[in-house]
């Protein structure tokens, strides 16, 4: 039994060599049209040759970005007006971080991070999540813009929930990347549904929902109506269905069906993004519109995906 695990053990050793060598340019991949945030992370990967460092450095992007009203600062609130943030992390040891229903902080995702390196928890959330937030030193900020502000007054008017499908064309946004060594990590952040209940929280902050990464296999993330990324746990099954076999167009597509099978087909989106360790990529989305954007060999590129419908 020890020379079998030995031999167990220097065969995966071997594959992970094998992936080095096939993969020494750093690629990093975001859910929806997101050339800012690749661009940065891939900067940040040359830099540090990290692909945790990529994730995080790519959220950054639209999570100050005014004018991105899905994410951080900008993002619309809730019904009673309050942006709530949800972020969550994760790298190629299996390590995680997350924050749930946080206010006042711009870059959620550096919370996420700070609590799997600072906390023995993986999740924080609402006041503890701000206490810790300030503890280590992050600026508490109002995160509603004007724009954010009448929308959500004109939304009064009739108050009526509804989610709308590819927003704008953006959603949260999802990140996964390679880094120089191969290794690999993931990352979503999200303002969460336009003027959704108070307290409400989706899959974005939820590992295996909204991000999981098996440095054996590969990693995916998810975007759109978060509810049925958790019933389904949707990365963590498509992560699953690449370590059986499949390539990450074939896991993104029978992800999406089980979805499609299971709930009976409604009007939402649900759009998944996956990566493998050598580098493929993966898109699939219920209803047409969604798009990802890839960065690799110093290129940029925005990529339609396939759809159900």
């Amino acid at each position: 039994m020890r020379r079998r695990s030995f031999l167990q053990t220097a065969g995966l050793l071997g594959v992970a060599s094998t992936v080095n060598i096939q993969n020494p340019e750093p690629i990093i991949i975001a859910t929806w049209k997101n050339e800012a945030g690749t661009k940065a992370g891939y900067d940040k990967i040359l830099q540090t040759g990290k692909a945790l460092d990529g994730v995080e450095a790519g959220a950054w992007v639209p999570e100050a970005n005014p004018e991105e009203t899905t994410v951080g600062y900008g993002g619309y609130p809730d019904r009673d007006g309050h942006v709530t943030l949800d972020a969550c992390i994760m790298d190629h040891l299996g390590n995680a971080g997350s924050v749930t229903f946080l206010e006042g902080i711009m870059h959620p995702i550096s919370v996420a991070r700070a609590i799997m390196e600072k906390t023995p928890h993986v999740m924080l959330s609402g006041e503890g999540a701000l206490q810790f937030a300030l503890a280590q030193g992050f600026k508490q900020q109002d995160l509603l813009t004007e724009k954010s502000r009448k929308a959500w007054e004109e939304w009064k008017k009739v108050a009526k929930y509804e989610p709308k499908v590819n927003i704008e064309r953006h959603d949260t946004i999802g990140l996964l990347a390679l880094g120089k060594a191969g290794e690999i990590a993931g990352a979503c952040s999200t303002s969460g549904m336009a003027f959704k209940m108070h307290g409400r929280v989706g899959d974005s902050p939820i590992i295996g929902g909204a991000v999981f990464c098996d440095d054996e296999v590969g990693g995916a993330c998810a975007t759109g109506l978060g509810e049925f990324v958790m019933k389904t746990l949707g990365s963590f099954l498509i992560v699953e269905f690449m370590r059986q076999g499949m390539t990450p167009q074939q896991a993104c597509e029978a992800a999406i069906m089980r979805i499609v099978k299971r709930y009976k087909y409604q009007e939402f989106q649900v759009g998944y993004l996956a990566i493998n360790k050598k580098g493929d990529v993966g898109a699939y989305s219920i209803q047409k519109g969604f798009s990802y954007t890839i960065t690799k060999n110093g290129k940029t590129q925005v990529i339609e995906s396939a759809s159900y419908m």
